[in-house]
């Protein structure tokens, strides 16, 4: 015959540890007494009256995670009614219970049949506001590296599967059939534990693990319509037949179980299948009950209580069975599981421990063992107020644990937003310095230097000319100007020299621009992740596009002295050869200090030079021409640098806009979250608006 355990079977039945449940109704009923209570009760610790675990409000996310529960850890006491005593039956042995009802309960009886029309309303606000929580939270993206952002991203998912799998679906009915979802370690015995329960085997059970890879749904003929619709977990395909796919929930029909409650056998929360774990953790989160299995060797295993502590955090109404309980230790272990609950506040829950036994021909425990628990589950399916207590107690408390976990996503995106600004800034930084770097060398005349002004000197002449410059104003006119009207066109290899020079220094420039960007992005998390090695240095055709920069600004200066010097005779008689002439003098004086002074570097750059080009600019156009012409194709110049530089930044603001960041993300999650919990107060599902 099939065993439990190794253990001989003894005259002790599963007993509940701690306080059983009582069961509410409209009137006191008497309750059966059970068989006496079994020596080892007796050394149990007694509780007091069973309460729902619903300290703190918490996430309610799919994978729960030690950091997730400390996020709101700290958060105050959240003061609900006590739903598990509204479905409450008395330890075996006790004396006949009397049944007691909560205050609020009438209210909650009108909310789960007849909701008055402004119960409805409110009701209706709050899956409206749900709904746009689930879309707000959906379309926040958190795409940069961050230390926030990975567990931004597992919450948020998690949040958007309990809004599509629970929330939503349960809000929308109240009344549906209360759904107890069964989980707990590898090998606990929670497939027999349901086949039990329901006197048929309907899960598949043995001595192979993992044995639970797709979860089994067993409920009363009269639900199957509810659970097969697909409103609960809409992304498990249903399906009849057993299957591996983890994917598919299979829907059993077990008329021995009451209707109005529902089990689901979950995989295995520390299963080695990665997605098995990630399942079980999916289908607790849209528990209206968990039913917590673990056994005497496995009961301070670390992430059952990892995910009981989220349970109790998000207000989640639970039952614990301890199995496969030694008959000399069950005393001695009951209790320290019991002090173990009571440490991390969850000594309200009913414990219910099951002793090593045999199981019978078809694999299920011993009717007489496992009838404390049956008991339980069945007074519980037979009272309409209890499970709407419990679903309202759970829902209530999930919805509560919404606003600290979109707290955190806020404040996750608000960080993608300030490392996003911290990135641009750094690129902005770069190349405003490239921008005060050129403006910088129009200034100080180091592009009066080396060619340029050899070629300068060259072509207004050098020696006596620059001696007689100030006395002979006049006959410096009448020379510049036959020499531009007498001879072929000047200045070429001054044109050349300048076009050499702007070209290499702009792309000096771009260089050292898109290194400092580089180094800057290199040192932020989310800029590292975000860099490639192009990028170290300006992109491949920049020569090009500054070579035809300094062309294109080079026709628009001569074209601005064509346009100034339309009606001066000494231009127009000299026709193109002046304006050339005229426009590399302009060019000249473009690279010196404002009004032409020389001082400091642009003395040593060669001042002299610096002032021919004003007395050669002055004797044909009149000073404050000059200055006009000079200060508009500097401003021109330093333009066109300017869009030449920002097409290099663009390199990488173009990569941060690619991500996809929203404006104000966390403003948005705050007040989607801010307007659920409003709905929520006003609704009152457990009768308090805390």
């Amino acid at each position: 015959m099939p065993r439990q355990s190794h253990a001989k079977p003894g005259p002790e039945a599963a007993e509940p540890v701690g306080p059983a449940p009582e069961q509410a109704g409209s009137s006191p009923e008497p309750v059966d007494p059970a068989p006496p209570e079994p020596a080892v009760a007796e050394a149990k610790p007694a509780v007091a009256e069973a309460q729902p675990a619903v300290a703190e409000a918490q996430p309610a996310v799919a994978e729960a995670q030690p950091a997730v529960a400390e996020t709101t850890a700290a958060q105050p006491t959240a003061a609900q009614p006590t739903a598990v005593e509204s479905t409450a039956v008395e330890p075996a042995g006790a004396e006949p219970a009397v049944e007691k009802r909560p205050a609020d309960l009438g209210e909650a009886d009108a909310l789960v049949q007849t909701p008055p029309a402004e119960a409805l309303s409110g009701i209706e606000r709050l899956t409206a506001a749900l709904s746009r929580l689930r879309e707000t939270i959906g379309s926040t993206a958190y795409p940069l590296v961050m230390p926030s952002s990975e567990e931004a991203q597992r919450v948020g998912t998690a949040l958007v599967t309990q809004l599509d799998d629970y929330l939503l679906p349960r809000l929308a009915r109240l009344d549906a059939p209360l759904l107890v979802v069964v989980g707990g370690s590898t090998g606990a015995g929670k497939s027999t534990l349901v086949n039990s329960l329901v006197r048929t085997p309907v899960s598949m059970a043995g001595v192979l693990r993992p044995t639970t890879r797709s979860p089994v749904l067993v409920s009363n003929p009269a639900d199957l319509p509810w659970f097969q619709q697909g409103q609960l977990l809409p992304g498990l395909v249903r399906t009849r037949e057993p299957s591996n796919d983890a994917t598919a929930l299979q829907i059993v029909s077990a008329p021995a179980l009451g209707a109005g409650l529902a089990f689901l056998d979950a995989p295995d929360i520390d299963s080695v299948v990665d997605r098995n774990r990630k399942l079980a953790a999916q289908l607790l989160a849209a528990a209206d009950l968990w039913l917590f299995v673990t056994t005497a060797a496995r009961y301070a295993d670390a992430v059952p209580w990892e995910l009981l502590t989220t349970a109790r955090l998000r207000g989640t109404v639970i039952a614990l069975v301890l199995d496969r309980v030694p008959a000399e230790a069950a005393a001695e272990i009951a209790t320290h599981l019991q002090d173990m609950l009571n440490v991390r506040e969850l000594g309200a829950a009913p414990l219910f421990v099951l002793p090593e036994t045999r199981l019978d021909g078809q694999g299920l425990i011993g009717e007489d063992v496992i009838a404390p628990l049956h008991d339980w589950f069945g007074r519980l399916a037979a009272d309409s107020s209890a499970r709407a207590a419990v679903v309202r107690q759970t829902l209530d408390g999930a919805l509560l644990s919404l606003g600290p976990a979109v707290t955190g996503l806020a404040d996750a995106a608000d960080e993608q937003a300030r490392a996003a600004k911290a990135l641009g800034d750094r690129v902005t930084a770069a190349y405003r310095t490239g921008r005060q770097t050129m403006a910088d060398g129009l200034r100080d005349g180091r592009l009066l230097r080396g060619e340029v002004l050899a070629r300068w000197q060259e072509f207004v002449g050098t020696g006596e000319f620059l001696k007689t410059l100030e006395s002979k104003v006049g006959q410096l006119r009448d020379r510049f100007v036959s020499a531009l009207t007498g001879r072929p066109m000047p200045g070429r290899n001054l044109q050349v020299a300048l076009e050499s020079q702007l070209v290499t220094l702009l792309r000096a420039i771009a260089a050292d621009a898109a290194e400092q960007a580089y180094a800057g992005w290199q040192a932020h998390p989310a800029g590292a992740a975000l860099l490639e090695p192009e990028l170290q240095r300006p992109a491949a055709d920049l020569p090009q596009r500054a070579d035809r920069l300094v062309r294109d600004w080079q026709q628009w200066v001569l074209g601005l002295v064509r346009e100034e010097g339309a009606g001066k005779r000494v231009v127009a008689r000299g026709a193109a050869y002046a304006v050339n002439g005229a426009g590399l003098a302009v060019m000249i004086a473009v690279f010196t200090s404002t009004a032409f002074i020389p001082t400091g570097l642009e003395v040593a750059a060669g001042a002299g030079s610096a002032v021919a080009a004003q007395k050669v600019l002055e004797a044909i156009f009149g000073d404050q021409a000059i200055r006009t012409l000079a200060t508009q194709a500097r401003e021109d110049l330093l333009l066109r640098v300017g869009k030449l530089l920002d097409e290099e930044a663009a390199r990488f603001t173009d990569r941060l806009a690619a991500v996809g960041l929203d404006e104000q993300p966390g403003a948005r999650l705050r007040q989607a979250a801010a307007d659920v919990e409003t709905a929520r107060t006003e609704l009152a599902l457990t009768g308090s608006a805390t």
